[in-house]
């Protein structure tokens, strides 16, 4: 369809960079951030542009999150006289394994110490992503927000020369509409990939350069939150809560997350690994029954849900990072997957690869190269703090895959027995073969899940969550969840699997229904789509294929 629209409408307009760089998350924006500091300390001239699909800066960033502050403090030495939007100091941190109705917590002398965050923030990500925008910016980097990144371009050789926008006004019949508007190419000496967890461009470079060739299968989780206001005696500003155990079964890997922000706030949520194997699961149903918990419930009773969000997170770590470096390119934060799911952190890891990637562009740039291996990409971050920590933490999730039980005793004997004895790393390495998607049993083979009803008070169905998302699509547009294949839902998803599209999607986007003639069909719904990724990834025959939906379009998240 593009080249028929280039033949009709004339070639793309093109601008050119030093840097273009996909997506205005932390990884993003620091890389941006870092090009203008060096440029500015040496007195040089350098161009760099930063696309993002969302309405703004900020409009799509989803986490926890508690922070650590290390690579942000990096990046600006001064960020609290700037104003940087950490404002509440972690106070306490409470684990606890839950039964149904019980629940230990663990003694504080026993807690690994991928989990203590003293000298950490509880954040909202997306305010701190605004910040980071406005600091870009007054640094004299150029954001287009509403401008999705829909294709790679290529030069000649074979490098990458850029990417080009998705074309505006394109109707539910694949035609131009009358408000129809070619997108734009941007080139640059080197293009810089920042799009989060499973993006789709990155997604795309990793298969046509072989960047995982030898690497394990990367794995992900699928993370549900809210932001709750709850009344000011219930208020714990600082207080951090992790929690293992129910609802899930030993067998999966996940667990949830509470945090006291200032301003009588709670942020919470639920990670469900999507290597999960019971097709009758529903991560969402998860999330709403584990707030049942006396211990979560405690939080929240007589307060009001006003934010919802999903979105899918890398969980393999250093195992399963691919390549970083391609001729014209580079990967940076969650699209390699830099997330180390041991702490249940990224934000930090986005902005030091970010950091790291920007110095080895300035680097070519001042030597006068383009779209060739920025290689001292990858040779600095093999010599980093973060590969450290991440080494420490690379058996993490291959042991969880043996169950709560396993992974549990492994990261006590990783991350508190083995410190203890002076070794900071483990002499050994579990390695995982397959992806999330092939985990998938055939529902005949697994027990139903009957989860309870919404109360409306304190759980939810999925409808009116998505609206408190404040998502939306413009409604005359070709979806962008395709199907390679039509038939695959009904006659392989739902023949064998039960439908599983309809339970792992957040956001109510897929559902089976019945034709005039009682024959089954999958619906989607892509105005409800919260851009999670989880289809793209968990689709047990790989058939749905995330693209990007026309710029601005998704969810606006504030405060999340």
């Amino acid at each position: 369809m593009t080249q028929a629209l280039l033949e009709q409408f004339g070639p793309r307009e093109a601008m050119e960079y030093d840097a273009v760089v996909v997506g205005s998350g932390p990884a993003g924006l620091a890389t941006a951030i870092r090009l203008k500091q060096l440029a500015a300390r040496e007195n040089r001239e350098i161009s760099v542009v930063v696309l993002e699909k969302g309405s703004e800066p900020g409009a799509h960033i989803l986490s926890g999150a508690v922070m650590d502050p290390r690579a942000l403090a990096e990046l600006f030495p001064n960020w609290q006289e700037l104003g940087a939007p950490l404002l509440q100091p972690v106070t306490r941190d409470d684990v606890l394994m839950l039964s149904e109705t019980g629940a230990k917590r663990v003694p504080d002398a026993f807690v690994p110490r991928v989990l203590h965050n003293e000298g950490n923030f509880v954040i909202s990500l997306s305010d701190v992503v605004k910040w980071m925008g406005s600091q870009a910016e007054a640094l004299g980097v150029e954001i287009f927000p509403g401008f999705a990144a829909a294709e790679i371009v290529f030069n000649d050789d074979g490098s990458v020369k850029g990417v080009a926008t998705g074309n505006q006004g394109i109707g539910k019949d694949s035609e131009p509409t009358a408000d129809f508007q070619l997108g734009m190419e941007l080139h640059g000496r080197y293009t810089v990939f920042a799009e989060g967890a499973r993006g789709h461009l990155g997604k795309q470079l990793i298969a046509r350069y072989q960047l995982d060739k030898g690497r394990d299968p990367q794995t992900y989780g699928i993370g549900i939150k809210e932001l709750w206001e709850i009344p000011a005696d219930k208020a714990q500003p600082g207080l951090v809560v992790h929690t293992a155990g129910w609802p899930l079964d030993k067998a999966t890997y996940g667990g949830g997350y509470l945090y006291h922000l200032a301003g009588n706030k709670v942020t919470l949520g639920f990670v469900v690994g999507l290597d999960y194997q019971n097709p009758w699961l529903a991560p969402f149903e998860e999330m709403q029954r584990w707030k049942t918990h006396p211990s979560i419930r405690a939080h929240l009773e007589g307060g009001t849900r006003i934010g919802y969000g999903a979105r899918a997170i890398t969980a393999g770590g250093l195992l399963s990072l691919p390549k970083l470096t391609f001729p014209g390119g580079v990967l940076v934060g969650c699209d390699a997957g830099f997330l180390n799911a041991a702490r249940i952190k990224g934000s930090h890891a986005a902005i030091k690869t970010g950091m790291l990637a920007a110095e080895a562009l300035f680097d070519a740039v001042k030597a006068d190269r383009k779209a060739d291996e920025l290689t001292a990409y990858s040779e600095a971050f093999e010599k980093s703090w973060l590969h450290e920590e991440l080494r420490q933490s690379r058996n993490f999730k291959a042991w969880f895959k043996k169950g709560l039980t396993v992974g549990t005793l492994m990261t006590g004997i990783e991350h508190w027995l083995l410190p203890k004895l002076g070794i900071q790393s483990p002499p050994w390495t579990r390695h995982r073969d397959k992806p999330d998607h092939a985990f998938l049993k055939p529902a005949a083979d697994c027990p139903k899940i009957d989860y309870p009803k919404p109360d409306g008070k304190l759980t939810f169905d999925k409808l009116s969550s998505v609206f408190i998302s404040n998502t939306n699509h413009a409604e005359d547009q070709p979806a962008h969840l395709t199907l390679k294949d039509a038939a695959v839902p009904v006659q392989v998803n739902l023949a064998t699997y039960a439908g599983p599209e309809s339970r792992y999607c957040p956001a109510g986007v897929y559902e089976f229904v019945k034709t005039d003639t009682g024959q089954d069909r999958l619906q989607i719904n892509a105005q409800n789509c919260v851009h999670c990724k989880t289809c793209d990834i968990k689709d047990p025959t790989q058939n749905i294929v995330w693209v990007t939906p026309e710029g601005g379009g998704g969810p606006n998240y504030a405060g999340m």
